[in-house]
């Protein structure tokens, strides 16, 4: 089993900044890819970014050039850097890990985006 945990969520302005945070514990192997989706109120969940044990990162498109994901392999940490947020950035976001063909998934935090 793996665990995850997320944090760094809250409110900020538009234009504002906030990074988060996951960490993962537990059956931890090296080859995986984490991820951060986000789900909006009444919307869908959707992918926001990926990086894979080599580093390779993927974005969706509302966030390219705002976004940055990264990793800290040694402590099991990935983070997402979100710039220039926008009311519409606003939602739960959740960190999932994928290895072993299974995906683990956080229990979420909140990012509002509001004035």
């Amino acid at each position: 089993q793996v665990q995850l945990v997320e944090s760094g969520g809250g409110l900020v302005q538009p234009g504002g900044s906030l990074r988060l945070s996951c960490a993962a514990s537990g059956r931890i192997f090296s080859i995986n890819t984490m991820a951060w989706y986000r789900q909006a109120p009444g919307n869908e969940r959707e992918f926001v970014a990926h990086i894979t044990g080599t580093g390779f990162t993927k974005y969706a498109d509302a966030v390219k050039g705002r976004f940055t994901i990264s990793g800290d392999n040694a402590k099991n940490v990935v983070y997402l850097q979100m710039n220039r947020l926008k009311p519409e950035d606003t939602g739960v976001y959740y960190c999932i890990r994928s290895q072993e063909g299974t995906d683990y998934w956080g229990q979420g935090t909140q990012v509002t985006v509001s004035s």
